[in-house]
Protein backbone atom coordinates (compact mmCIF):
# COMPACT_ATOMS: atom_id res chain seq x y z
CA UNK A 1 0.00 0.00 0.00
CA UNK A 2 1.09 3.56 -0.62
CA UNK A 3 1.48 6.06 2.26
CA UNK A 4 -1.76 7.72 1.24
CA UNK A 5 -3.65 4.46 1.63
CA UNK A 6 -2.14 3.60 4.97
CA UNK A 7 -2.74 6.88 6.77
CA UNK A 8 -5.72 6.66 9.17
CA UNK A 9 -7.92 9.70 9.60
CA UNK A 10 -7.46 9.91 13.36
CA UNK A 11 -3.68 9.61 13.36
CA UNK A 12 -1.35 12.57 13.46
CA UNK A 13 2.10 12.29 12.04
CA UNK A 14 5.26 13.37 13.83
CA UNK A 15 4.87 16.37 12.46
CA UNK A 16 2.17 18.83 11.88
CA UNK A 17 -0.69 19.14 14.32
CA UNK A 18 -4.26 19.20 13.07
CA UNK A 19 -4.43 22.94 13.65
CA UNK A 20 -1.22 23.54 11.69
CA UNK A 21 -2.39 21.34 8.83
CA UNK A 22 -5.78 23.04 8.85
CA UNK A 23 -4.22 26.50 8.76
CA UNK A 24 -1.92 25.47 5.93
CA UNK A 25 -4.78 23.88 4.00
CA UNK A 26 -6.99 26.95 4.31
CA UNK A 27 -4.21 29.26 3.20
CA UNK A 28 -3.07 27.11 0.28
CA UNK A 29 -6.58 26.72 -1.12
CA UNK A 30 -7.38 30.38 -0.51
CA UNK A 31 -4.26 31.46 -2.39
CA UNK A 32 -5.24 29.13 -5.22
CA UNK A 33 -8.72 30.62 -5.41
CA UNK A 34 -7.33 34.15 -5.51
CA UNK A 35 -5.02 33.30 -8.39
CA UNK A 36 -7.72 31.40 -10.27
CA UNK A 37 -10.52 33.88 -9.69
CA UNK A 38 -8.49 37.01 -10.41
CA UNK A 39 -7.24 35.51 -13.66
CA UNK A 40 -10.79 34.30 -14.25
CA UNK A 41 -12.04 37.87 -14.03
CA UNK A 42 -9.94 38.67 -17.06
CA UNK A 43 -11.24 35.60 -18.90
CA UNK A 44 -14.88 36.38 -18.16
CA UNK A 45 -14.39 40.01 -19.11
CA UNK A 46 -13.17 38.82 -22.53
CA UNK A 47 -15.79 36.09 -23.00
CA UNK A 48 -18.73 38.35 -22.16
CA UNK A 49 -17.67 40.71 -24.92
CA UNK A 50 -17.79 37.91 -27.50
CA UNK A 51 -20.74 35.86 -26.19
CA UNK A 52 -24.36 36.88 -25.63
CA UNK A 53 -26.48 36.30 -22.52
CA UNK A 54 -28.37 33.61 -24.47
CA UNK A 55 -25.11 31.73 -25.18
CA UNK A 56 -24.16 31.82 -21.50
CA UNK A 57 -27.68 30.64 -20.74
CA UNK A 58 -27.28 27.74 -23.17
CA UNK A 59 -24.19 26.44 -21.37
CA UNK A 60 -25.78 27.09 -17.97
CA UNK A 61 -28.81 25.01 -19.01
CA UNK A 62 -26.56 22.18 -20.23
CA UNK A 63 -24.27 22.12 -17.22
CA UNK A 64 -27.10 22.13 -14.70
CA UNK A 65 -27.89 18.55 -15.76
CA UNK A 66 -24.36 17.16 -15.42
CA UNK A 67 -24.00 17.15 -11.60
CA UNK A 68 -26.69 14.45 -11.42
CA UNK A 69 -24.38 12.18 -13.38
CA UNK A 70 -21.26 13.23 -11.48
CA UNK A 71 -22.98 12.12 -8.29
CA UNK A 72 -24.10 8.77 -9.69
CA UNK A 73 -20.59 8.06 -10.92
CA UNK A 74 -19.09 8.79 -7.48
CA UNK A 75 -21.95 7.49 -5.27
CA UNK A 76 -20.54 9.46 -2.32
CA UNK A 77 -17.40 7.29 -2.15
CA UNK A 78 -15.09 10.33 -2.21
CA UNK A 79 -16.65 11.72 0.97
CA UNK A 80 -16.39 8.30 2.62
CA UNK A 81 -12.68 7.94 1.79
CA UNK A 82 -11.91 11.39 3.19
CA UNK A 83 -13.47 10.75 6.61
CA UNK A 84 -12.91 6.99 7.03
CA UNK A 85 -10.82 5.85 10.01
CA UNK A 86 -8.64 3.74 7.74
CA UNK A 87 -8.36 2.76 4.10
CA UNK A 88 -6.92 -0.14 2.17
CA UNK A 89 -6.01 -1.00 -1.38
CA UNK A 90 -9.03 -3.26 -1.86
CA UNK A 91 -11.46 -0.60 -0.64
CA UNK A 92 -9.91 2.12 -2.80
CA UNK A 93 -9.80 -0.14 -5.87
CA UNK A 94 -13.44 -1.05 -5.35
CA UNK A 95 -14.35 2.63 -5.32
CA UNK A 96 -12.27 3.36 -8.39
CA UNK A 97 -13.59 0.55 -10.59
CA UNK A 98 -17.17 1.34 -9.70
CA UNK A 99 -16.67 5.03 -10.53
CA UNK A 100 -14.88 4.23 -13.77
CA UNK A 101 -17.55 1.87 -15.08
CA UNK A 102 -20.36 4.11 -13.91
CA UNK A 103 -18.70 7.12 -15.54
CA UNK A 104 -18.56 5.43 -18.94
CA UNK A 105 -22.15 4.22 -18.79
CA UNK A 106 -23.45 7.57 -17.57
CA UNK A 107 -21.53 9.44 -20.27
CA UNK A 108 -23.43 7.40 -22.85
CA UNK A 109 -26.66 8.11 -20.98
CA UNK A 110 -26.06 11.87 -21.12
CA UNK A 111 -25.56 11.71 -24.89
CA UNK A 112 -28.81 9.78 -25.21
CA UNK A 113 -30.99 12.08 -23.10
CA UNK A 114 -29.58 15.33 -24.53
CA UNK A 115 -32.50 15.78 -27.00
CA UNK A 116 -34.95 15.43 -24.11
CA UNK A 117 -33.08 18.12 -22.17
CA UNK A 118 -33.30 20.34 -25.22
CA UNK A 119 -37.08 19.90 -25.19
CA UNK A 120 -37.26 20.75 -21.48
CA UNK A 121 -35.41 24.02 -22.04
CA UNK A 122 -37.04 24.66 -25.46
CA UNK A 123 -33.63 25.03 -27.09
CA UNK A 124 -32.00 22.96 -29.84
CA UNK A 125 -28.66 24.64 -29.06
CA UNK A 126 -28.47 22.89 -25.69
CA UNK A 127 -28.39 19.39 -27.26
CA UNK A 128 -24.93 19.32 -28.94
CA UNK A 129 -23.39 21.29 -26.07
CA UNK A 130 -24.60 18.74 -23.53
CA UNK A 131 -23.52 15.79 -25.68
CA UNK A 132 -19.93 17.04 -25.83
CA UNK A 133 -19.94 17.96 -22.15
CA UNK A 134 -20.86 14.34 -21.40
CA UNK A 135 -17.11 13.66 -21.45
CA UNK A 136 -16.92 15.62 -18.19
CA UNK A 137 -18.64 12.73 -16.39
CA UNK A 138 -15.84 10.33 -17.32
CA UNK A 139 -13.10 12.80 -16.39
CA UNK A 140 -14.71 13.46 -13.02
CA UNK A 141 -15.07 9.76 -12.28
CA UNK A 142 -11.46 9.01 -13.19
CA UNK A 143 -10.05 11.61 -10.80
CA UNK A 144 -12.34 10.96 -7.81
CA UNK A 145 -10.24 8.46 -5.83
CA UNK A 146 -6.83 10.17 -6.31
CA UNK A 147 -8.37 13.49 -5.31
CA UNK A 148 -9.97 11.93 -2.23
CA UNK A 149 -6.60 10.47 -1.21
CA UNK A 150 -4.94 13.87 -1.45
CA UNK A 151 -7.69 15.48 0.63
CA UNK A 152 -7.54 12.70 3.20
CA UNK A 153 -3.79 13.20 3.62
CA UNK A 154 -4.44 16.98 3.91
CA UNK A 155 -2.17 17.60 0.92
CA UNK A 156 -3.92 20.83 0.15
CA UNK A 157 -0.78 22.40 -1.27
CA UNK A 158 -0.79 19.80 -4.07
CA UNK A 159 -4.51 20.30 -4.63
CA UNK A 160 -4.06 24.07 -4.76
CA UNK A 161 -1.27 23.83 -7.33
CA UNK A 162 -3.30 21.39 -9.43
CA UNK A 163 -6.35 23.62 -9.36
CA UNK A 164 -4.34 26.67 -10.36
CA UNK A 165 -2.64 24.95 -13.30
CA UNK A 166 -5.92 23.43 -14.51
CA UNK A 167 -7.85 26.69 -14.28
CA UNK A 168 -5.24 28.76 -16.07
CA UNK A 169 -4.91 26.16 -18.83
CA UNK A 170 -8.69 26.14 -19.23
CA UNK A 171 -8.83 29.93 -19.40
CA UNK A 172 -6.16 30.01 -22.10
CA UNK A 173 -8.16 27.48 -24.11
CA UNK A 174 -11.39 29.44 -23.67
CA UNK A 175 -9.88 32.76 -24.73
CA UNK A 176 -8.14 31.18 -27.72
CA UNK A 177 -11.34 29.51 -28.86
CA UNK A 178 -13.58 32.55 -28.45
CA UNK A 179 -11.28 34.97 -30.29
CA UNK A 180 -10.90 32.48 -33.15
CA UNK A 181 -14.65 32.27 -33.64
CA UNK A 182 -15.73 29.10 -31.80
CA UNK A 183 -18.45 30.98 -29.95
CA UNK A 184 -20.27 29.04 -27.24
CA UNK A 185 -17.83 26.12 -27.65
CA UNK A 186 -15.21 28.20 -25.87
CA UNK A 187 -17.12 27.64 -22.63
CA UNK A 188 -17.31 23.91 -23.36
CA UNK A 189 -13.58 23.77 -24.06
CA UNK A 190 -12.87 25.60 -20.82
CA UNK A 191 -14.82 23.07 -18.76
CA UNK A 192 -13.31 19.97 -20.35
CA UNK A 193 -9.76 21.31 -20.25
CA UNK A 194 -10.00 22.08 -16.53
CA UNK A 195 -11.27 18.58 -15.74
CA UNK A 196 -8.70 16.83 -17.95
CA UNK A 197 -5.72 18.67 -16.48
CA UNK A 198 -7.05 18.17 -12.94
CA UNK A 199 -7.42 14.42 -13.50
CA UNK A 200 -3.89 13.99 -14.87
CA UNK A 201 -2.28 16.01 -12.09
CA UNK A 202 -4.28 14.22 -9.37
CA UNK A 203 -3.04 10.82 -10.54
CA UNK A 204 0.55 12.03 -10.67
CA UNK A 205 0.41 13.58 -7.19
CA UNK A 206 -1.39 10.67 -5.52
CA UNK A 207 1.12 8.12 -6.88
CA UNK A 208 -1.51 5.43 -6.48
CA UNK A 209 -2.60 2.61 -8.78
CA UNK A 210 -5.68 0.41 -8.34
CA UNK A 211 -5.54 -3.35 -8.14
CA UNK A 212 -7.99 -5.56 -9.97
CA UNK A 213 -9.80 -6.38 -6.73
CA UNK A 214 -13.46 -5.57 -6.17
CA UNK A 215 -15.02 -6.26 -2.77
CA UNK A 216 -18.77 -6.50 -2.28
CA UNK A 217 -18.45 -5.92 1.46
CA UNK A 218 -16.33 -2.80 0.97
CA UNK A 219 -18.77 -1.60 -1.67
CA UNK A 220 -21.71 -2.07 0.71
CA UNK A 221 -19.99 -0.16 3.51
CA UNK A 222 -19.12 2.77 1.26
CA UNK A 223 -22.54 2.73 -0.37
CA UNK A 224 -24.36 3.02 2.98
CA UNK A 225 -22.47 6.16 3.86
CA UNK A 226 -22.36 7.43 0.28
CA UNK A 227 -26.11 7.10 -0.23
CA UNK A 228 -26.67 9.77 2.41
CA UNK A 229 -24.09 12.05 0.80
CA UNK A 230 -25.68 11.33 -2.54
CA UNK A 231 -29.06 12.36 -1.19
CA UNK A 232 -27.70 15.75 -0.12
CA UNK A 233 -26.05 16.39 -3.46
CA UNK A 234 -29.07 15.20 -5.44
CA UNK A 235 -31.22 17.67 -3.56
CA UNK A 236 -28.82 20.50 -4.44
CA UNK A 237 -28.66 19.50 -8.08
CA UNK A 238 -32.41 18.97 -8.25
CA UNK A 239 -32.99 22.44 -6.87
CA UNK A 240 -30.66 23.97 -9.45
CA UNK A 241 -32.31 22.03 -12.28
CA UNK A 242 -35.82 22.97 -11.15
CA UNK A 243 -34.88 26.63 -10.78
CA UNK A 244 -33.26 26.62 -14.22
CA UNK A 245 -36.34 25.08 -15.82
CA UNK A 246 -38.69 27.54 -14.08
CA UNK A 247 -36.64 30.60 -15.00
CA UNK A 248 -36.07 29.46 -18.59
CA UNK A 249 -39.75 28.72 -19.15
CA UNK A 250 -40.77 32.20 -17.97
CA UNK A 251 -37.81 34.49 -18.68
CA UNK A 252 -36.00 32.54 -21.43
CA UNK A 253 -32.31 31.71 -21.78
CA UNK A 254 -31.48 35.42 -21.75
CA UNK A 255 -32.95 35.80 -18.27
CA UNK A 256 -31.04 32.70 -17.16
CA UNK A 257 -27.87 34.23 -18.59
CA UNK A 258 -28.31 37.42 -16.56
CA UNK A 259 -28.95 35.40 -13.41
CA UNK A 260 -25.91 33.18 -14.03
CA UNK A 261 -23.61 36.21 -14.24
CA UNK A 262 -25.07 37.65 -11.02
CA UNK A 263 -24.59 34.30 -9.30
CA UNK A 264 -21.10 33.99 -10.73
CA UNK A 265 -19.82 37.25 -9.27
CA UNK A 266 -21.18 36.34 -5.83
CA UNK A 267 -19.71 32.84 -6.16
CA UNK A 268 -16.33 34.30 -7.10
CA UNK A 269 -16.28 36.39 -3.93
CA UNK A 270 -17.34 33.40 -1.82
CA UNK A 271 -14.63 31.26 -3.42
CA UNK A 272 -11.97 33.89 -2.79
CA UNK A 273 -12.74 34.00 0.92
CA UNK A 274 -14.24 30.65 1.90
CA UNK A 275 -13.75 27.98 -0.75
CA UNK A 276 -11.26 26.13 1.46
CA UNK A 277 -13.79 25.68 4.26
CA UNK A 278 -15.57 22.52 3.09
CA UNK A 279 -12.60 20.33 2.06
CA UNK A 280 -10.45 21.44 4.99
CA UNK A 281 -13.12 21.54 7.71
CA UNK A 282 -14.45 18.08 6.81
CA UNK A 283 -11.04 16.53 7.43
CA UNK A 284 -10.22 18.74 10.44
CA UNK A 285 -13.50 18.05 12.25
CA UNK A 286 -13.17 14.32 11.56
CA UNK A 287 -9.79 14.33 13.34
CA UNK A 288 -11.22 15.75 16.61
CA UNK A 289 -14.76 14.33 16.56
CA UNK A 290 -14.14 12.20 19.67
CA UNK A 291 -13.19 15.24 21.81
CA UNK A 292 -16.52 16.96 22.45
CA UNK A 293 -15.30 20.08 24.26
CA UNK A 294 -12.48 20.65 21.82
CA UNK A 295 -14.86 20.17 18.90
CA UNK A 296 -17.38 22.71 20.24
CA UNK A 297 -14.69 25.29 20.93
CA UNK A 298 -13.11 24.75 17.51
CA UNK A 299 -16.45 25.10 15.74
CA UNK A 300 -17.45 28.35 17.47
CA UNK A 301 -14.00 29.82 16.88
CA UNK A 302 -14.10 28.80 13.21
CA UNK A 303 -17.62 30.24 12.83
CA UNK A 304 -16.62 33.64 14.18
CA UNK A 305 -13.56 33.70 11.95
CA UNK A 306 -15.68 32.68 8.95
CA UNK A 307 -18.05 35.58 9.58
CA UNK A 308 -15.17 38.03 9.96
CA UNK A 309 -13.34 36.96 6.81
CA UNK A 310 -16.16 36.20 4.38
CA UNK A 311 -18.68 38.96 5.08
CA UNK A 312 -16.75 42.18 4.18
CA UNK A 313 -16.15 41.22 0.50
CA UNK A 314 -19.81 40.22 0.12
CA UNK A 315 -20.84 43.54 1.67
CA UNK A 316 -18.81 45.33 -1.01
CA UNK A 317 -20.64 43.39 -3.73
CA UNK A 318 -24.01 44.09 -2.07
CA UNK A 319 -23.25 47.82 -2.32
CA UNK A 320 -21.21 48.14 -5.51
CA UNK A 321 -22.41 45.35 -7.85
CA UNK A 322 -24.11 47.78 -10.30
CA UNK A 323 -20.72 49.46 -10.69
CA UNK A 324 -18.65 46.28 -10.80
CA UNK A 325 -20.61 44.25 -13.35
CA UNK A 326 -20.52 46.72 -16.29
CA UNK A 327 -16.77 47.16 -15.81
CA UNK A 328 -16.01 43.45 -15.60
CA UNK A 329 -18.58 42.01 -17.99
CA UNK A 330 -19.55 44.95 -20.20
CA UNK A 331 -22.49 47.36 -20.38
CA UNK A 332 -24.76 44.70 -21.86
CA UNK A 333 -24.84 42.92 -18.50
CA UNK A 334 -26.05 45.84 -16.39
CA UNK A 335 -29.34 44.05 -15.63
CA UNK A 336 -27.36 41.56 -13.53
CA UNK A 337 -26.26 44.31 -11.12
CA UNK A 338 -29.37 44.60 -8.97
CA UNK A 339 -29.75 40.83 -8.83
CA UNK A 340 -26.14 40.45 -7.70
CA UNK A 341 -26.71 42.97 -4.89
CA UNK A 342 -29.58 40.94 -3.46
CA UNK A 343 -27.78 37.62 -3.92
CA UNK A 344 -24.79 39.05 -2.06
CA UNK A 345 -27.07 39.89 0.87
CA UNK A 346 -28.31 36.31 0.84
CA UNK A 347 -24.70 35.15 0.68
CA UNK A 348 -23.91 37.17 3.80
CA UNK A 349 -26.74 35.44 5.63
CA UNK A 350 -25.45 31.94 4.88
CA UNK A 351 -21.66 32.35 5.12
CA UNK A 352 -21.65 29.75 7.89
CA UNK A 353 -23.46 27.10 5.83
CA UNK A 354 -20.28 25.74 4.25
CA UNK A 355 -18.68 25.32 7.66
CA UNK A 356 -21.77 23.51 8.94
CA UNK A 357 -21.70 21.28 5.87
CA UNK A 358 -18.12 20.29 6.66
CA UNK A 359 -19.04 19.67 10.31
CA UNK A 360 -21.84 17.20 9.53
CA UNK A 361 -19.72 15.34 6.98
CA UNK A 362 -16.65 15.30 9.20
CA UNK A 363 -18.67 13.81 12.06
CA UNK A 364 -20.11 11.16 9.76
CA UNK A 365 -23.67 12.55 9.90
CA UNK A 366 -24.53 13.35 6.27
CA UNK A 367 -28.08 12.05 6.75
CA UNK A 368 -29.00 14.95 9.02
CA UNK A 369 -27.62 17.42 6.53
CA UNK A 370 -29.69 15.69 3.85
CA UNK A 371 -32.94 16.38 5.72
CA UNK A 372 -31.95 20.03 6.17
CA UNK A 373 -31.00 20.40 2.50
CA UNK A 374 -34.21 18.74 1.34
CA UNK A 375 -36.41 21.14 3.32
CA UNK A 376 -34.51 24.31 2.44
CA UNK A 377 -34.09 23.51 -1.25
CA UNK A 378 -37.75 22.56 -1.60
CA UNK A 379 -38.67 25.93 -0.11
CA UNK A 380 -36.24 27.64 -2.49
CA UNK A 381 -37.76 26.00 -5.56
CA UNK A 382 -41.28 26.85 -4.39
CA UNK A 383 -40.29 30.46 -3.80
CA UNK A 384 -38.72 30.67 -7.26
CA UNK A 385 -41.90 29.30 -8.87
CA UNK A 386 -43.98 31.95 -7.10
CA UNK A 387 -41.65 34.92 -7.58
CA UNK A 388 -40.55 34.32 -11.18
CA UNK A 389 -43.60 36.13 -12.57
CA UNK A 390 -42.18 39.37 -11.15
CA UNK A 391 -38.70 38.92 -12.66
CA UNK A 392 -35.15 38.17 -11.53
CA UNK A 393 -35.11 40.77 -8.75
CA UNK A 394 -38.11 39.12 -7.10
CA UNK A 395 -36.46 35.70 -7.35
CA UNK A 396 -33.35 37.07 -5.63
CA UNK A 397 -35.44 38.57 -2.82
CA UNK A 398 -37.02 35.17 -2.35
CA UNK A 399 -33.55 33.64 -2.01
CA UNK A 400 -32.75 36.21 0.70
CA UNK A 401 -35.81 35.29 2.75
CA UNK A 402 -35.01 31.58 2.52
CA UNK A 403 -31.40 32.30 3.52
CA UNK A 404 -32.58 33.90 6.75
CA UNK A 405 -34.84 30.96 7.59
CA UNK A 406 -32.09 28.46 6.79
CA UNK A 407 -29.65 30.22 9.10
CA UNK A 408 -31.96 29.91 12.11
CA UNK A 409 -32.66 26.24 11.37
CA UNK A 410 -28.92 25.48 11.25
CA UNK A 411 -28.44 26.94 14.73
CA UNK A 412 -30.71 24.27 16.18
CA UNK A 413 -29.31 21.45 14.04
CA UNK A 414 -25.71 22.20 14.95
CA UNK A 415 -26.61 22.75 18.61
CA UNK A 416 -28.10 19.26 18.79
CA UNK A 417 -25.11 17.74 17.01
CA UNK A 418 -22.58 19.40 19.33
CA UNK A 419 -24.78 19.11 22.44
CA UNK A 420 -24.71 22.87 22.92
CA UNK A 421 -27.26 25.63 23.36
CA UNK A 422 -28.69 27.19 20.17
CA UNK A 423 -28.13 30.55 21.83
CA UNK A 424 -24.42 29.80 22.12
CA UNK A 425 -24.19 29.03 18.41
CA UNK A 426 -26.35 32.02 17.45
CA UNK A 427 -24.08 34.33 19.43
CA UNK A 428 -21.42 34.72 16.73
CA UNK A 429 -24.17 35.88 14.35
CA UNK A 430 -24.19 39.16 16.29
CA UNK A 431 -20.75 39.87 14.85
CA UNK A 432 -22.05 39.18 11.34
CA UNK A 433 -25.03 41.48 11.85
CA UNK A 434 -22.80 44.27 13.15
CA UNK A 435 -20.44 43.91 10.20
CA UNK A 436 -23.30 43.92 7.68
CA UNK A 437 -25.09 46.94 9.18
CA UNK A 438 -22.06 49.14 9.82
CA UNK A 439 -20.05 48.10 6.77
CA UNK A 440 -23.05 48.13 4.44
CA UNK A 441 -24.28 51.46 5.77
CA UNK A 442 -20.88 53.09 5.38
CA UNK A 443 -20.45 51.67 1.89
CA UNK A 444 -23.89 52.95 0.87
CA UNK A 445 -23.06 56.45 2.12
CA UNK A 446 -19.85 56.43 0.06
CA UNK A 447 -21.83 55.19 -2.98
CA UNK A 448 -24.30 58.07 -2.70
CA UNK A 449 -21.68 60.76 -2.05
CA UNK A 450 -19.32 59.69 -4.85
CA UNK A 451 -21.66 59.90 -7.86
CA UNK A 452 -19.42 62.44 -9.63
CA UNK A 453 -16.36 60.18 -9.52
CA UNK A 454 -15.33 57.48 -12.06
CA UNK A 455 -16.77 54.01 -11.33
CA UNK A 456 -13.36 52.46 -10.58
CA UNK A 457 -12.63 55.14 -8.00
CA UNK A 458 -16.06 54.69 -6.43
CA UNK A 459 -15.57 50.93 -6.13
CA UNK A 460 -12.15 51.44 -4.53
CA UNK A 461 -13.54 53.96 -2.02
CA UNK A 462 -16.43 51.65 -1.14
CA UNK A 463 -14.05 48.73 -0.65
CA UNK A 464 -11.75 50.83 1.53
CA UNK A 465 -14.62 52.14 3.65
CA UNK A 466 -16.12 48.69 4.22
CA UNK A 467 -12.70 47.21 5.07
CA UNK A 468 -11.81 49.92 7.59
CA UNK A 469 -15.20 49.79 9.31
CA UNK A 470 -15.08 45.97 9.41
CA UNK A 471 -11.65 45.98 11.05
CA UNK A 472 -12.87 48.46 13.67
CA UNK A 473 -15.97 46.35 14.41
CA UNK A 474 -13.93 43.15 14.67
CA UNK A 475 -11.44 44.86 16.95
CA UNK A 476 -14.24 46.06 19.24
CA UNK A 477 -16.41 42.94 19.28
CA UNK A 478 -14.06 40.04 18.52
CA UNK A 479 -10.48 41.11 19.08
CA UNK A 480 -9.36 37.50 19.46
CA UNK A 481 -10.07 36.90 15.76
CA UNK A 482 -7.33 39.32 14.77
CA UNK A 483 -4.90 37.44 17.01
CA UNK A 484 -5.94 34.08 15.56
CA UNK A 485 -5.68 35.26 11.96
CA UNK A 486 -2.23 36.66 12.70
CA UNK A 487 -1.30 33.25 14.08
CA UNK A 488 -2.21 31.44 10.88
CA UNK A 489 0.97 32.42 9.05
CA UNK A 490 3.38 30.91 11.60
CA UNK A 491 1.35 27.68 11.52
CA UNK A 492 1.37 27.80 7.74
CA UNK A 493 5.17 28.19 7.72
CA UNK A 494 5.64 25.34 10.19
CA UNK A 495 3.46 23.04 8.08
CA UNK A 496 5.51 23.92 4.99
CA UNK A 497 8.80 23.24 6.78
CA UNK A 498 7.51 19.89 8.01
CA UNK A 499 6.30 18.99 4.52
CA UNK A 500 9.70 19.82 3.03
CA UNK A 501 11.55 17.91 5.74
CA UNK A 502 9.36 14.82 5.32
CA UNK A 503 9.38 14.86 1.51
CA UNK A 504 12.39 12.50 1.13
CA UNK A 505 10.78 10.02 3.53
CA UNK A 506 7.48 10.12 1.63
CA UNK A 507 9.26 9.53 -1.67
CA UNK A 508 11.13 6.61 -0.16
Amino acid sequence: MTPLEQQPAATTQAAPSVSAQTAAGVLWLTVQKWVVRLSGFVTIAILTRFLSPAEFGTVAAATVVLPFFYLLADLGFTAYIVQAESTGRRMLSTGFWFSMLAGLLLCAAVVGIAPLVGLVFSSDEVVPVLQVLALAVVLTAVSSVPTALLRRAMRFRALAIQGTIAAIAAQVVAITMVVTGFGVWALVGQTLTALLVTAVLAWVAAAWLPSLAFSRSEFSTMARFGSQVLGVEFVNVGRALAETAIITATLGLTGLGYLSIAQRIVQIVQDLTGAALLPVSTVAFSRIRDAAERLRAAYVRALRMTYAIMSPPLIVVAVAAPLIIPIVFGDGWADSGRVAQILALAGIMVVGATLDHGLFYGLGKPGRWFVYALIIDACTVGTTAVMVQWGLDAIAWGFLVIAGIATVIRWFLVAKLLQASPRTLAGPFGLLAALALTGGGTGWVVLVLSTSLPPMVRIALIGLAVTVVSIVVIRLLARQIIVEVAGLLPRFNRAIRVRIASAPKEQA
